[in-house]
């Protein structure tokens, strides 16, 4: 009896483990909205490289000098590794512009579609999963 319980325990965990990433993942619809557009500009303060996705914040000063830091979503680190991204791409303290989508919960989040170094204009793909339409 002491056997089939440690079985059915571990299996039951196993279960749960393997359905964890795809709990974890979502659709882009899920939490951005693409009928909200942003574009804006902003000095990189954190970026975080790992699965499933890439994340970096940005404080953006409004025109009235208050200063938000925003949260932008990109697509997979071996997806942007794909697209042309190196470890030099961003660094904390870099000027960027980006372009994507706003959180549909009106959060200061977004899914980034293009990221634009304003030192040197490159413009880089950012992985979003957003359709290709805009």
């Amino acid at each position: 009896m002491h056997t089939k319980t440690l079985a059915l325990l571990f299996s039951g965990l196993g279960v749960l483990c393997a359905a964890a990433p795809t709990v974890a993942h979502h659709s882009f619809s899920a939490e951005f909205d693409e009928n909200r557009p942003l574009v804006l500009t902003g000095a990189v303060t954190k970026i975080e490289w790992f699965n499933p996705h890439v994340w970096f914040f940005v404080d953006v000063t409004d025109e009235s000098g208050d200063v938000t830091n925003w949260g932008w979503e990109m697509g997979s680190p071996n997806l942007l590794t794909r697209s042309g991204w190196k470890n030099s791409s961003m660094q904390i303290g870099d000027v960027v512009r980006i372009e994507g989508s706003g959180a549909t919960d009106g959060s200061n989040n977004g899914n980034a579609r293009f990221i634009v170094s304003t030192s040197t204009g490159e413009r880089l793909f950012a992985g979003s999963s957003q359709s290709q339409n805009r």
